[in-house]
């Protein structure tokens, strides 16, 4: 029998989880097509809005390909001379953490053939004001449009209080 106090626990952390989860996107460069030769991440790169606490994920063969994070002369001249990174581990989950241009490229000759993507990571917005959010209320109250949550955050946590519920037995929730 699990003792009442590591349940509480147990809940905590399913709680501080959902909000974690909620807050970062994770985008995969090149989308369905991963981190190869030939693909124009550019155009990936301009189709997508980064947040500081977003991650930034390569997919590839690791046994052909790997990314360094260079600065832009790095970048510019493709060399990994001064490199601030190096993953090799072909699902590289990179967390951005500063609001800044980061420059990635891909090592052993990759980047002339196109591997190399730079992204400018912006601060996270403010949240809403308390007086902005109740005047979106009364404006809401008067049409029948559903609110929508930012990233999914209703959804997780229903989600993380439905497995709690199950986990915890029917006196919880």
């Amino acid at each position: 029998m699990v003792s009442s106090s590591a349940r509480l626990i147990f809940f905590c952390f399913f709680i501080l989880f959902s909000a974690i989860a909620t807050t970062a996107t994770d985008h995969i460069v090149g989308a369905n097509k991963g981190w190869n030769p030939g693909i124009n991440y550019t155009h990936w790169a301009n189709n997508h809005t980064f947040y500081v606490g977003d991650l930034i994920s390569f997919r590839y063969q690791k046994t052909q390909y790997n990314v360094f994070e260079v600065n832009q002369t790095g970048y510019d001249n493709c060399t990994t001379e001064g490199a601030v990174g190096n993953w090799t581990s072909g699902k590289d989950f990179i967390p951005l953490n500063k609001a800044k241009r980061y420059y990635f490229i891909g090592g052993n000759g990759q980047c002339f053939n196109g591997m190399k993507v730079t992204i400018l990571v912006h601060p996270l917005p403010p949240p809403p004001t308390t007086s902005a959010t109740m005047a979106a209320n009364v404006k809401s109250s008067d049409s029948a449009a559903p609110l929508v949550f930012h990233k999914g955050l209703v959804g997780l946590r229903a989600l993380v209080l439905a497995v709690a519920s199950i986990w915890f037995g029917s006196g919880w929730i």
